[in-house]
């Protein structure tokens, strides 16, 4: 790993500017790029080393806003600590803006970003490496889908609502991917029931998707998030090694 250099940007996107966070070795670049989406909660100090733990693999990351039609990050005001009780009262704030965050505003920001980080001096050539969690794990799933062409490599972890019975279900664009993709699942998530994953595997097998699914005994939804209630170190820990070793097998390896 490398030392990193960590700091605010703004994105113009067709709804207007974004503040996002870019994460990067020391030394310039240029480097593979990675498109990061926060959980609900958003971009926060916790997202910020997660990107700078990427970053130190030899990434140039960049976090955005989800919510920025709303304001700068963090929209809402959050904890040190996320427990049970504050999740709850959290969560009731957030739903509005996780609602208005439909699938064409959401890639409308995501071309943005994508098209910010393909135009940066510090990435190298090619497509990109997209991961997300949570919230941001459909999002992922969903620009894999909407933009196959520009993403070479897709994660995400205890995702939410991947493979609803629903006509937008980010599952249904399975067929146009061309990344590689890994989805790591949480057994205790009730964001993401058994008939779900399994919908969400079919559709990737069906399309020829290269991919792996896997669910992480005994951890809950968040199992990524260490400022909340849901962290589970084991889990985490297993969750960072399949996502380097799939960004340096699709991304690396193919610069």
């Amino acid at each position: 790993m490398v030392a990193v250099h960590g700091g605010s940007v703004d994105v113009r996107t067709p709804d207007g500017t974004a503040d996002a966070y870019l994460a990067h070795p020391d030394g310039g670049g240029p480097h593979p790029a990675v498109l990061v989406f926060s959980d609900a909660f958003g971009l926060r100090e916790h997202v910020r080393k997660m990107a700078d733990r990427l970053a130190s693999h030899g990434y140039t990351v960049l976090v955005p806003n989800l919510f920025h039609r709303q304001g700068s990050a963090p929209v809402v005001a959050l904890p040190d600590f996320i427990d049970g009780q504050r999740r709850q009262e959290l969560l009731a704030q957030l739903l509005p803006l996780i609602q208005s965050l439909g699938p064409e505003p959401a890639m409308r920001d995501a071309g943005a970003h994508v098209d910010w980080l393909c135009d940066s001096p510090l990435t190298a050539d090619g497509p990109v490496g997209v991961v997300g969690y949570c919230l941001g794990a459909n999002l992922a799933l969903r620009t894999a889908g909407t933009f196959p062409d520009r993403v070479a490599a897709v994660a995400g972890f205890h995702g939410s609502n991947l493979a609803a019975d629903d006509e937008q279900s980010p599952h249904l664009l399975a067929g146009a991917i061309r990344a590689e993709a890994y989805f790591g699942h949480a057994d205790q998530d009730r964001a993401l029931p058994t008939e779900q994953i399994d919908r969400l595997e079919a559709a990737l097998e069906s399309a020829g998707v290269r991919h792996r699914t896997e669910v992480y005994p005994g951890a809950h939804h968040g199992f990524t998030q260490a400022d909340t209630d849901a962290y589970d170190r084991a889990s985490d820990e297993r969750h960072w090694s399949e996502l380097i070793d799939l960004f340096d097998r699709a991304l690396k390896q193919r610069n």
